[in-house]
């Protein structure tokens, strides 16, 4: 089963994926991605997803915990949370499923179970989803059935999510009134407006939280402080910047917030390993804030 949807996701970005390797399917929140060789250390912001592998080998690394997953492996990542990730082992290729909250919770309640877990875990891809995941990719190859089936398929993945290895730390998503999604209210107010302060009290408010209960969960959440969440993505914001737009060094920090182009630095340098400038012009091309990581 497995060799035969990675034939399949092979033959679909022979012919979709782009310079980068990626390859968006006219099913919504499903890509599918590959890389030929190894690659540097990514930056970017992860959403909640499931990606199975295919073919070899990827770390990722959120907050201090690092996670390794090979071919047969799936990641779940139940939170936006800003990762570092690698591929260490080439070729690469993997099918990627974007969570919705929505099935989730409307599962969650028709199976009458409730867990906590993780804000990213990887385990063997259970067999009821690779099975669905195939399904999903033969649709492709029959365009006038993608709007007629692909729904009922999407959440029947989702089904088999939460019924196998990741359905405990999957849960923690479907519902809205829970902690996760509390959270994922303050981690949009974050990303809308990072460049500006955001008193703990404020991302509090929005979650419907104190500022202590808020500070537990949101770190239980994303693995990191709401400071050093709001941290990451300026930086991550400001190389994109530099990369991208051609914008200075100086520039770029005070764009994202920073009112101190040396703490820039030193918090830059800590964060990707070079200062600004040489992390800029050691750079071949521009890679900004990839949202398809895995």
């Amino acid at each position: 089963m497995t060799d035969t949807l990675l034939t399949l996701v092979l033959r679909y970005l022979d012919t979709h994926a782009d310079a980068d390797g990626l390859a968006q399917t006219p099913i919504a929140g499903l890509t599918t991605i590959r890389s030929a060789e190894p690659t540097g250390i990514q930056h970017g912001i992860a959403r909640p997803l499931v990606c199975l592998v295919l073919q070899g080998a990827k770390q990722v690394a959120i907050g201090e915990s690092c996670v390794t997953y090979a071919a047969g492996d799936s990641l779940l990542i139940t939170a936006d949370v800003p990762i570092i990730s690698q591929i260490v082992v080439a070729p690469y290729t993997s099918l990627v499923l974007d969570l919705d909250p929505a099935v989730l919770f409307e599962l969650t309640a028709q199976m009458r179970t409730l867990a906590q877990g993780e804000g990213a875990r990887a385990e063997s891809t259970d067999a009821e989803v690779a099975d669905t995941a195939l399904r999903l990719m033969r649709l492709l190859e029959r365009p006038a059935s993608v709007p007629v089936l692909h729904a009922q398929l999407v959440r029947e993945l989702h089904y088999w999510l939460l019924a196998g290895r990741h359905g405990a730390a999957i849960r923690r998503l479907g519902g809205p009134g829970g902690h996760a999604q509390r959270v994922a209210r303050a981690v949009t107010l974050l990303r809308a407006e990072y460049a500006r302060p955001l008193p703990v009290e404020r991302l509090a408010s929005a979650a419907g939280m104190s500022a202590s209960s808020f500070h537990h969960h949101f770190r239980a959440a994303t693995s990191l402080s709401p400071l050093q969440f709001q941290k990451h993505l300026r930086l991550i914001e400001a190389r994109r910047l530099m990369m991208s737009d051609g914008v200075s060094a100086s520039s770029a920090a005070f764009a994202v917030g920073y009112e101190s182009v040396s703490q820039f630095t030193r918090e830059y340098g800590r964060m990707f390993g070079l200062p600004p400038m040489k992390d800029a012009a050691g750079r071949i091309h521009a890679s900004g804030v990839d949202e398809a990581v895995l």
